[in-house]
């Protein structure tokens, strides 16, 4: 019994070996693809959209993988972003198209998160940060309230799932910097949070546990109920963006909520599509999702192994030169620089210890 037993833990120790070995090797192939396409100035993609550059820095900074050129790009990629921040706090640049503000909430969530787990970036700006996405959170007695927009500065009054938990998830990655501020404390509402959240989740019907992207743009397309009314339709990578966000404001996995989330998720389970959108925000879909998952503790959805089937999907889907890219460009997601920071970020989350 003894032996049978050692043997099977030798080759499951093989097994996990195996499968970190595929998962460095193409870790390795998309760290050289980003550290080739950084420009000489330091950022990535679009100069103007400073989470494009904060996530390549992000995800070179994963597994210890920042040193040598990867260190060196990191540097220069964290400098560039701290030289976007603004005076109210958020990194973006301004565009007087957009309200002034040129998305800075998910721009801001983005870069504070980014620049948190670099190690690398004093306190003081990082500070300033939350303090600018907290009071982007939006007030009052719509269903808006509660939650966040691209805008701190706009137009009209607006608040998503998806800019919701973004800032919902800076927010708790990076509490701990609190400790550094004098005086009091600066956060979100979290009970108000988690109000907007439920107010976009599903309660019956095929979609039950499922969340929209809010209750007034059809991001996912719409339904309509016995009664005849039309309504705006759940799908995958929104629902993951609602467990996420409840996990971080610290819902427990037994919550009806989140328990008839993940039930959604698991009728629906998919690395092959974001379920709802085809291949619309894919690479996104497989970030929000594994993130997800990790803050919710779960190691199966619906009989899933999720760390091994995501894993092995992400890497065959990479490209030749090391990126990964989406043939569908809704949500930006033509930029190989996009597609393989959310791919390479993943793979570093679907890491799996060996026995």
């Amino acid at each position: 019994m003894k032996a049978g037993f050692a043997a099977a833990v030798y080759a499951a120790t093989l097994c996990a070996a195996a499968d970190q070995a595929s998962i460095d090797a193409a870790l390795d192939r998309g760290a050289k693809y980003l550290l080739a396409a950084q420009s000489p100035e330091g950022y990535w993609s679009d100069r103007q959209m400073p989470a494009l550059t904060a996530l390549p820095v992000w995800a070179l900074s994963g597994a210890g993988r920042a040193s040598g050129d990867a260190g060196r790009a990191v540097e220069r990629g964290v400098a560039f972003v701290l030289g976007t921040q603004r005076e109210d706090g958020g990194f973006y640049v301004p565009k007087p198209g957009r309200g002034g503000s040129g998305l800075g909430n998910y721009n801001t969530s983005v870069c504070l998160s980014a620049l948190f787990e670099t190690k690398r970036c004093p306190a003081a700006p990082l500070l300033k940060a939350r303090e600018y996405i907290a009071s982007s959170q939006l007030t009052g007695d719509d269903t808006m309230a509660g939650g966040f927009g691209y805008d701190k500065i706009s137009r009209r009054r607006y608040a998503d799932l998806s800019n919701t938990s973004y800032a919902l998830d800076a927010m708790r990655r990076t509490e701990s910097l609190e400790e550094y501020r004098p005086g009091g404390r600066v956060d979100v509402d979290w009970n108000r949070a988690v109000a907007f959240v439920d107010n976009l989740m599903k309660k019956e019907g095929p979609d039950a546990g499922g969340a929209a992207y809010n209750d007034r743009t059809p991001q996912g397309g719409t339904s309509t109920n016995a009664q005849g009314r039309v309504q705006l339709r759940a799908y995958g990578s929104m629902t993951y963006a609602a467990v996420l966000s409840m996990c971080h404001a610290k819902l427990e996995r037994g919550d009806p909520r989140v328990r008839q989330s993940l039930e959604y998720c698991s009728k629906n389970w998919s690395v092959d599509e974001n379920p709802g959108m085809g291949r619309q925000g894919l690479y996104y879909f497989y970030d929000i999702m594994a993130r997800a998952l990790s803050a919710a503790g779960v190691d199966e959805v619906g009989g899933h192994r999720w760390k091994k089937e995501l894993s092995q999907k992400i890497i065959s889907l990479q490209k030749p030169d090391g990126s990964w890219c989406n043939d569908n460009n809704r949500f930006w997601e033509a930029d190989p620089v996009l597609c393989t920071s959310f791919a390479m970020l993943v793979l570093e989350l679907c890491r799996e210890k060996a026995p």
